[in-house]
């Protein structure tokens, strides 16, 4: 069943053919009910093409699979996609798509066509609010850098800079370092929220280290999860089909692999902008280079009035920058000639001309003059291999060093030491001698902020600092010249990894706000990682840096980097941290991140088993339901289903010991999964309906919980299926596969599997076909390649229940392989009856049945499960079509005592209807009567697949 936008009705159901949209605008069109308008006159277009456009205008920013589209405009219709092609032709010529830099309509190559236009939803004047006025709801959901509020000097490069990105979609704002270009793309960020509809994404590449985590880190802004080394190709897959605009500043250090992704996604992704910020060009297709130039200044010698010289925009910026630092003496006709040598000696270089106007107050204008002659040298070298931001503004640093106190060089020095915004409190601990009173630190940073050496920044009621890229590389040299780079290195690791423990502590309080302030430590984190696992002084902090830093990769879905760090820590384990928290941490961690990133293998499974010892010895009770759930995860992945009620109920154990309702909920919920796919759906259903019913607390917990874990509502959906309740079933996977996805990208894929299951019980072929598509997609782009074998299967099986058998067949055969290779077991049995049916279909009947004695095999091995009966069913049909009656029914009669076993009525079922055609052909009396008994059994769900099959069974005549 194609899934259709809320409020729509099919065409052919005679409620209309369009969702029920409010008037909503994109470019000089709107569009209400069924009327088109272009600057206020009514556009002629055809139904079909209407209803195109409605559905893609519905979708806006989302990619729109072909097969929708087709469901959705000709319901009911066998078309050919050539239809489709010519009437989004016509919708396209009469939209002008293309013409004059307009676009509103993409086909992205193999999954669908997107409509990438902002869209404004309401009257159209509500799009002419000044940028000052900004509805709250155009804000963007990740946080933009703090805007001036004045940018002196730059108000002609806005508007062109606007222009130039929206018309060429790649740009680079390029320019010698302390020119303005972060500030110029803050700036354009903040007025451009509305023509990207909120989709913006700042990213300052100045804290990375290291260039190969530069897709990492946008991968991570982006909300993917990062499972391997490099994820660029997820990231443009990510990208393509969507409408945003990606910001990349201060790119000069890292420039080679900036160049690499960036020109990735301006070929992939045609409806994204993309604004870098560099010293120097990526040099790269498609980029065009905007030139920040210096801030014009008054000319020397021109014998210009103070007025005049005022009208210069560098002029204009001294004075200002001077009065905000408290410089009150007005600029007089006289000064006028001294100001313009400054602002000349300057060079229009808008960081250098704050660094000496905060400095008016305490030496005047001639003597300013005079230091700038003695004291200050610009350098752009512009070489790649040259260090990092070290000769940016390095003359202007060395005045700028020279001109505050010894306590307060002291405390620039060792602030230097952070690789991403700071707070006070880790101010303080880094930059305070022992023994010293912290009012220093307080005191220096005061200084330091109102000197322009350090910013400030808001972050809610407190401020987080941050020393600027050429300031901190300028900085960092002077702490190594000054022999404290070591020490402090060690105090500012110390700090991280005590800060990172201290978030781990407590599920009380606000979750949210807890794993935000964890999360903004992350560049730090990395930081002091490789120093301390680069330097011997460090040695000591290894292990509890890395179990802190643990978990908050996991948190980050930064799987890659948790398996690493913690396989690293677990090797220099020493004596004093065995069997202790930190290695408890690790191997948690370990095992989590193995089993996703490489396989369920027997290190993931040792690494789990390890730490739940550790976490039993600790009475750890919070850790131990962790690494239970972790476990009862492994073994359904791997379909050991035996050992899954065991470790769920010592988990509810354990949760009822601590008390907490969302760990209660979250022990029901894994009751229920084990229970289901150990093959006890009674027991099944009663513990996911009490997991439902406290869903509330599930919900609410964030990934630092030791319960989070997605809804039961998916896993019950499979249950009342198989107890017989397909409408129930259907009830609640319905409103759940069409919402967006979780924060847990994992969850969602299990999610799209799920559903898919319980849409192909039903016989739903086409909704198992949208959610295999939306399962693909969404494990393509964040590199999750099990949950793609998974997605193959799913569209393997429905292509043979289509009668494309041979087709399904080789989709088959390649996504087996790759399931058995990662012990991913799960759906491995399904897809291998699947497999048999096919080859049975193709008079293929013995290798069909050798395929079902070894998933029959395999899945005895583990335990049993859910599916045994309808395994024992499909080998029955098999044996049937080969003459063995008596086999047959051998079979049959296993998987119904197996299925009434089970609870599973909707097994039981099948098999009544598969046993009672091979007594109709054996000639027995009464065949179909156990059916008719079974099938009286059901109240509900008479207009699904198996129970209409029934149903014609039981009305054929007898013969």
């Amino acid at each position: 069943m194609t899934e259709l936008p809320a409020g729509h009705s099919s065409p052919g159901n005679g409620a209309g053919a369009s969702p029920d949209l409010d008037l909503v605008s994109f470019g000089p069109f709107s569009l209400r009910s069924r009327l088109l308008e272009k600057d206020g006159a009514p556009v002629k277009l055809g139904s079909r093409a209407m209803d195109i456009l409605r559905l893609l205008v519905s979708r806006a920013g989302e990619v729109v699979p072909k097969n929708e589209i087709l469901s959705y405009a000709w319901s009911g219709l066998a078309v050919e996609e050539i239809s489709l092609r010519v009437h989004v032709a016509e919708l396209r010529k009469v939209l002008g798509d293309g013409r004059d830099g307009a676009r509103y309509i993409t086909n992205v190559p193999s999954r669908g066509y997107c409509f990438v236009a902002p869209v404004q939803r309401g009257e159209r004047n509500a799009a002419q609010v000044p940028a000052s006025r900004v509805p709250e709801r155009t804000v963007p959901s990740a946080a933009l850098p703090h805007r001036l509020d004045r940018m002196i000097g730059r108000d002609d490069v806005l508007p062109e800079l606007s222009a130039r990105l929206l018309a060429d979609r790649f740009v680079t704002l390029r320019g010698p370092g302390g020119i303005g270009k972060t500030t110029v793309a803050t700036a354009l960020a903040h007025e451009m929220r509305e023509a990207f509809e909120g989709n913006i994404h700042f990213l300052e590449f100045g804290p990375l280290k290291d260039a190969a985590l530069v897709a990492s880190t946008v991968a991570a802004a982006l909300g993917l999860v990062v499972h391997h080394d490099d994820p660029s190709g997820s990231i443009v897959n990510f990208l393509r089909g969507r409408r945003l605009l990606l910001i990349l500043d201060s790119c000069e250090h890292v420039i080679d692999e900036v160049a690499r992704l960036a020109e990735n996604i301006y070929r992939e992704a045609p409806a994204i902008a993309i604004l870098a910020t560099s010293r120097e060009s990526l040099l790269v297709e498609g980029e065009q280079i905007f030139e920040l130039v210096p801030l014009p200044g008054p000319p020397q010698g021109a014998r210009l009035s103070a007025d005049e010289v005022l009208g210069y925009p560098a002029a204009r910026l001294f004075v200002d920058r001077a009065a905000a630092a408290g410089h009150r003496g007005d600029i007089t006709d006289e000064d006028a000639g001294v100001l313009a040598e400054i602002c000349s000696k300057l060079d229009g270089i808008a960081l250098a001309i704050e660094l000496a106007a905060v400095r008016v107050g305490v030496y005047g204008l001639r003597e300013m003059a005079a230091l700038l002659d003695s004291r200050l040298k610009l350098e752009w070298r512009g070489r790649r291999t040259a260090p990092p931001r070290q000769q940016t503004l390095g003359a202007t640093l060395d005045w700028s060093f020279g001109l505050i106190g010894e306590s307060e060089r002291t405390v620039f020095q060792r602030l230097a030491v952070f690789a991403s915004p700071f707070t006070l409190k880790g101010a303080i601990a880094v930059a305070t001698d022992d023994g010293a009173p912290a009012d220093r630190v307080v005191d220096a940073l005061e200084q330091l902020v109102a000197k322009s050496l350090v910013s400030a920044q808001p972050d809610g009621a407190s401020r987080r600092y941050r020393l600027l890229d050429a300031t901190r590389a300028y900085a960092m040299q002077k702490l190594a010249d000054g022999g404290e780079a070591e020490t402090i290195a060690h105090r500012h690791a110390s700090y991280v990894q005590r800060t990172l423990e201290a978030g781990m502590a407590g599920q009380d309080g606000d979750q949210a706000a807890r794993l935000q302030e964890r999360a903004s430590l992350l560049a730090d984190a990395r930081a002091a990682l490789e120093w301390s696992y680069a330097r011997e002084d460090g040695s000591t902090l290894r292990v509890p840096l890395a179990g802190s830093a643990a978990r908050l990769f996991v948190e980050l879905n930064l799987l890659n980097e948790a398996r690493i760090w913690s396989g690293r820590a677990l090797a220099v384990l020493d004596d004093a941290n065995q069997g202790g928290r930190w290695e408890l941490e690790l191997q948690s961690t370990l095992g989590h991140a193995f089993m996703f990133t490489e396989r369920n293998g027997e290190q993931a499974e040792a690494a789990l088993r390890r730490g739940l010892e550790i976490a039993e010895a600790l009475s750890d009770h919070a850790n131990a339901f962790r690494l239970l759930s972790r476990l009862n995860m492994f073994y359904r992945r791997t379909g050991d289903y035996r050992h899954l009620v065991p470790t769920a109920l010592q988990a509810e154990r354990i949760a009822r010991q601590i008390g907490d309702t969302a760990g209660i909920a979250g022990s029901k919920a894994l009751l229920g999964v084990s229970y289901h796919l150990a093959g006890d759906q009674a027991e099944a259903q009663a513990h996911l309906d009490e997991g439902v019913r406290d869903d509330a607390a599930l919900r609410g917990t964030q990934p630092g919980h030791f319960a989070y874990a997605r809804t039961p509502q998916i896993p019950l959906a499979r249950v009342l299926w198989l107890r017989g309740l397909p409408d129930r079933a259907l009830d609640c996977v319905r409103p759940l596969v069409g919402a967006a996805a979780p924060r847990d990208v994992v969850m969602h894929c299990i999610a799209l599997c799920w559903s898919s299951s319980v849409f192909a019980w039903t016989g739903d072929w086409a909704a198992v076909e949208t959610m295999t598509g939306r399962l693909a997609t969404h494990a393509n782009v964040h590199g999750l390649a099990p949950y793609e074998a998974v997605a193959t299967g799913f569209r393997a099986q429905t292509m043979i229940a289509r009668g494309e058998v041979a087709g399904g067949i080789d989709l088959l055969r390649s996504a087996l392989p790759r399931l058995h290779a990662d012990r991913y077991e799960l759906y491995a049995s399904a897809f291998a009856a699947d497999l048999s049916q096919g080859l049975n279909a193709l008079g293929r009947v013995t290798e069909g049945l050798n395929v079902l004695h070894e998933t029959i095999a395999r899945v005895e091995r583990g335990g049993g499960g859910f599916d045994m009966p309808e395994l024992l069913r499909r080998r029955g049909d098999i044996e049937t079509l080969t003459g063995d009656f008596d086999a047959a029914e051998s079979s049959f009669t296993s998987s119904l005592a197996l299925a009434e076993k089970q609870g599973a009525l909707s097994w039981r079922l099948r098999t009544e209807m598969s046993l009672a055609a091979l007594r109709r052909q054996r000639g027995a009396r009464n065949p179909l009567g156990d059916l008719a008994a079974t099938y009286a059994r059901f109240t509900e769900g008479f207009e699904t697949a198996d129970l209409k099959a029934a149903r014609l069974m039981l009305e054929e005549p007898s013969v």
